[in-house]
């Protein structure tokens, strides 16, 4: 299923307040690009995004949200409708993330480990305001910062959400993401194909144009990108022209 546009979608991975990208999920392997996330933010929307995937690296191993304040104040100074994953673990963390200006939480570990609290988040803030997030290393999920794996039925997993009315998923290839070597297509195109009433969202390798276009030809609307707009694989010229696309 070949769909007519992608959005792509900025990532914002923060440690500590400081913006950085990992490669292949390793936390002893991080970079640093900015210590000013704020700033960040505005070089995005400036350059014309209107949302950004924003992830509390801290909050993910942990057990609760850790960078909110940095959240705060991108959602009180920008327009940047910010989706938001780390440390959503329960509805007393769900609710703290909302009350800081995010328009949709990610669910990942939370929805592995403890599926009736998951129900419990989306009665009561809403199942259009919920992603689930699918981190797979070898076709099996990771969970809590990507430090554990297990041995979950990805598809079984999938079904059982989307009987529950999740319609978005972003799904992340570990072994892709930071490390500029192209997307997951066969696994993009697998799920599209299977599970065409969903949203699924790519993220992890992206690198060019070229990726995007294929990703398109797969069946995805939605793309994260991050190392290749840090790092100018994909320029400010080719992002600009991008999203002005019809």
């Amino acid at each position: 299923m070949e769909s007519n546009k992608i959005e792509v979608i900025p990532t914002m991975d923060i440690i500590d307040g400081r913006c950085v990208r990992l490669s292949m999920g390793d936390y002893s392997k991080k970079r640093e690009y900015s210590n000013n996330p704020f700033d960040q933010a505005k070089k995005f929307e400036d350059i014309g995004f209107k949302k950004i995937h924003f992830i509390d690296l801290d909050g993910a191993k942990g057990l609760e949200p850790f960078n909110l304040k940095v959240v705060e104040k991108i959602a009180n100074n920008t327009k940047l409708s910010i989706q938001f994953g780390g440390g959503v673990k329960s509805e007393a963390s769900a609710e703290r993330v909302f009350s800081a200006g995010v328009k949709r939480i990610i669910i990942g570990s939370l929805a592995v480990t403890n599926p009736s609290a998951v129900s419990n988040i989306i009665d009561s803030c809403g199942v259009e305001r919920v992603i689930l997030g699918l981190d797979l290393l070898n076709g099996r999920i990771a969970v809590n910062g990507w430090l554990d794996i297990v041995d979950n039925n990805v598809k079984s997993l999938l079904k059982y959400y989307i009987s529950q009315g999740i319609s978005n998923v972003i799904c992340t290839d570990i072994s892709k993401d930071g490390m500029l070597m192209g997307p997951s297509l066969n696994l993009y195109a697998g799920l599209s194909m299977e599970f065409p009433d969903i949203n699924i969202v790519a993220s992890g390798g992206i690198r060019s144009v070229s990726d995007l276009e294929q990703l398109r030809y797969c069946g995805i609307r939605e793309a994260i990108v991050g190392k290749a707009l840090y790092e100018g694989e994909l320029t400010k010229n080719e992002i600009v022209k991008w999203l002005r696309r019809e």
